[in-house]
């Protein structure tokens, strides 16, 4: 498929979404379909990255930037958060922007969506808008959900074999999460699928019954991935409700929290695999669930791996879901171990009680929605992680059952931000490098050049050495680093863009 290239009125091809290493563009959320961020682009490599130089900077002057731009051809497409902008990747110079007022809130929006000449994005409230990437003009909208019911989007759609792939947000109201699938053309449903069982699914056995199963949860609020060759679509849903208080819910409480397999063509889940059972501690599995093929203890296989909000390193084999491998990758002491499925057994004495429960793991989560990557080179997942310590509080009615959605509150202790490199085969940290105290949420970008690209909590944008964690290169960002890098060749010339704030900045070397 073609369209018209917006920079050059010449014809582009359709980009290739697959699940190899992406080298002149970047046409998805990941770069490609396997999560991973690894781009084979070596322009930019260990000799010279210490030449690194501002090539140009797009000021948005709005919120801050937390979408991962598309390269398209000469033209980068993003959010900030409830603005779609196409600016030239060559001069960052706006070519246009497309502005929706919304009745929504949230706290922030992912990124877009392209496909045959068209770009796709959530909106607070919970629509699907349709532009024409050559101009921005509005073609269609589409209600998703309800804002009224507490719904939104911040994801970023995926794009798998012509239909729009995207999962709901929202945290704030009692109401069941889904992730569904819509025509790239009119933006019709194909499919829904909710992260709770429908009646005749025996996964509703993990519910105590149908009016605590109802009270919803199971968010899917971060872009998952795709196999095409054995037509799988994973993704991560999120905590049931209410939030923190396991009264009334007892049982797994499937199918939240959980590393879901579904068939693209129909939305049925193929497996399942529960990161948290009985999840008392907003913790969620909806991090990227990254493919790769590797040995595993001198097996070949096909693989998915998560570091997990709750702490935990999970390596599976995506065809099968069987778990191979769950490991704390930092301290924490909400399970007594795990089951023979790989999932953790909570320990009932950190749950969230009335005058307050000291648990070991930073309250917001081991790690969030800042992407993590994988280099097949060095063979290691990187993720930016969280350790430290929380407080978790139990609040409930006369009735001794929650009265709301949240069923209680939680308050992080200090805690230290770090960049941890796994072994895969063991969940072992090979390499960690603190980075500041208190939360970030930078993402991660691995290249061919021998390099990691990230940030940290100073405002540092960081270029190291993989293998080690040996800072090559650093420039002060003048704020924290808000997205994921992402990088693109155009005219025999290699960037690397990371967000701040709500600037968008492209790095390159010297052009002599």
């Amino acid at each position: 498929m073609l369209y018209a290239s917006l920079a050059l009125s010449a014809q582009t091809p359709e980009p290739d979404i697959s699940l190899s290493p992406v080298a002149n563009s970047w046409p998805t959320y990941n770069g490609d379909y396997s999560g991973r961020r690894y781009s084979s682009l070596a322009q930019i490599n260990q000799s010279n990255v210490h030449s690194l130089q501002l090539a140009w900077a797009f000021q948005t002057h709005a919120a801050t930037l937390k979408s991962t731009p598309l390269q398209i051809g000469s033209i980068l497409y993003f959010t900030v958060p409830d603005i779609v902008w196409a600016v030239d990747a060559k001069t960052g110079q706006k070519i246009w922007d497309f502005r929706r007022p919304s009745e929504g809130d949230h706290l922030g929006q992912r990124g877009v969506a392209y496909y045959n000449g068209r770009i796709y994005f959530g909106t607070p409230d919970a629509h699907l808008i349709c532009l024409d990437a050559r101009n921005g003009n509005k073609l269609w909208d589409v209600e998703i959900a309800d804002v009224k019911f507490g719904y939104y989007l911040s994801i970023a759609p995926l794009i798998v074999k012509g239909r729009i792939i995207l999962g709901t947000s929202g945290d704030e109201a009692d109401v069941p999460h889904f992730i569904e699938a819509r025509d790239w053309e009119t933006g019709k449903l194909v499919w829904k699928t909710f992260a709770l069982p429908q009646p005749g699914d025996p996964a509703a056995k993990t519910w105590p019954n149908e009016k605590s199963m109802s009270r919803g949860g199971g968010a899917m609020w971060i872009t998952g991935t795709y196999d095409p060759d054995l037509n799988l679509l994973y993704w991560g849903s999120g905590n049931p409700h209410p939030v923190l208080a396991g009264v009334g819910r007892a049982g797994a409480n499937l199918y939240t929290s959980c590393i879901l397999a579904l068939n693209p063509d129909t939305g049925a889940i193929v497996w399942s695999f529960q990161a948290s059972p009985h999840d008392t501690h907003d913790w969620d599995a909806v991090e990227t669930p990254v493919l790769f093929d590797a040995d595993f203890h001198g097996k070949p296989r096909k693989l998915i791996a998560q570091a997990s909000r709750n702490g935990y390193f999970f390596v599976l084999d995506r065809k099968t879901g069987e778990n191979l491998l769950s490991q704390p990758y930092v301290k924490i002491n909400f399970s007594k171990g795990v089951d023979a499925k790989g999932s953790p057994i909570p320990d009932p004495a950190t749950e969230p009680q009335p005058d307050g429960a000291l648990v070991e793991g930073a309250a917001d989560g081991a790690t969030n929605w800042m992407s993590p990557s994988y280099d097949p080179q060095t063979k290691l997942f990187y993720v930016n992680a969280q350790e430290g310590y929380g407080y978790w509080y139990l609040a409930l009615g006369p009735n001794g059952l929650p009265e709301d959605h949240q069923g209680g509150g939680s308050q992080s202790l200090i805690s230290t931000s770090v960049l941890l490199a796994l072994d895969y085969q063991t969940g072992k940290v090979r390499w960690q490098r603190e980075s500041g105290i208190g939360l970030g949420t930078p993402g991660i970008l691995t290249t061919a050049g021998h390099l990691l690209f990230t940030g940290d909590i100073s405002g540092n944008l960081l270029a190291l050495d993989p293998e080690n964690g040996t800072v090559l290169w650093h420039t002060r960002g003048g704020g924290s680093l808000s997205n994921a890098p992402m990088t693109y060749q155009l005219n025999g010339r290699q960037y690397v863009l990371t967000g701040v704030d709500g600037v968008l900045y492209a790095w390159s070397l010297p052009s002599n």
